[in-house]
């Protein structure tokens, strides 16, 4: 089982050049970073601690996933945030739970003990009431549907259509003037398939250095249009 992690990054020099020497080479086969045209100096720290870059040539972080798709090599993938936000000691327990057979594994910053010290009052609720919303109306049993530090089989993003821009993020994105992640919608439509999944408890630490680039009213209405649309439609690939 080849493993590839995967960075999308904006101006993270402090939290990846403080990171990035944690994460320890026996624990994957590639690390590849996608660089939203950071004006730092990111792309020369993470070159230096040798790690893949590419530079991102659409806008907003679906853009990095799409375009580092079809580059990657692993057969699972681990979605990672450089910012301080993951913690890189529990990648190998995502790789052990993966080893197991499941198809997706959360690191849950609220599973059991497991707490996010990045959270305000407001981000908390709506990390609750998205998971939640998409429990009841997906049939999921999340305690985290929205954290980018996860682990999944490569395969699962072309089986769920996660690539299909438009349909799945560019009419939300117009309609609310904003751009969204994948996370919400990959959460759902796992759910929706009926894979396999599980999570870890994993402790959120507050970011280095940066900026946050939440937008929360804009990037609600859009994560919550989401998950009602998906209801009624399935936008899977076609065997």
């Amino acid at each position: 089982m080849r493993v590839t992690i995967f960075m999308p990054v904006m101006n993270e020099e402090q939290g990846c050049e403080k990171i990035i020497p944690q994460i320890k080479k026996e624990w994957y086969d590639q690390m590849i970073v996608v660089d939203n045209n950071s004006k730092d100096k990111t792309v020369e720290v993470c070159k230096n601690l040798g790690a893949e870059v590419i530079s991102q040539k659409g806008k907003g972080l679906n853009a990095a996933y799409r375009e580092v798709w079809p580059l990657i090599t692993g057969d699972i993938v681990i979605t990672f945030s450089p910012d301080g936000n993951s913690v890189p000691e529990k990648i190998p327990e995502l790789i052990e739970k993966m080893k197991e057979g499941y198809d997706m594994v959360i690191a849950s910053r609220y599973k059991d003990d497991a707490k996010s010290y990045d959270d305000t009052i407001l981000t908390g609720f709506g990390n609750w009431i998205f998971t939640k919303s998409i429990n009841l109306f997906h049939k999921a049993n999340y305690t985290d549907a929205m954290v980018m530090f996860r682990a999944y089989k490569k395969d699962i993003w072309y089986e769920l259509n996660m690539d299909n821009f438009m349909s799945n993020y560019g009419i939300y994105e117009k309609l609310f003037f904003t751009e969204i992640g994948i996370e919400p919608l990959l959460s759902i439509r796992c759910a929706k398939k009926k894979l396999k999944t599980s999570e870890i408890p994993a402790d959120e630490p507050k970011r280095y250095g940066g900026r946050s680039k939440l937008q929360i009213i804009r990037w609600g209405l859009a994560y919550y249009s989401q998950v009602l649309v998906e209801i009624f439609f399935n936008n899977f690939k076609k065997k």
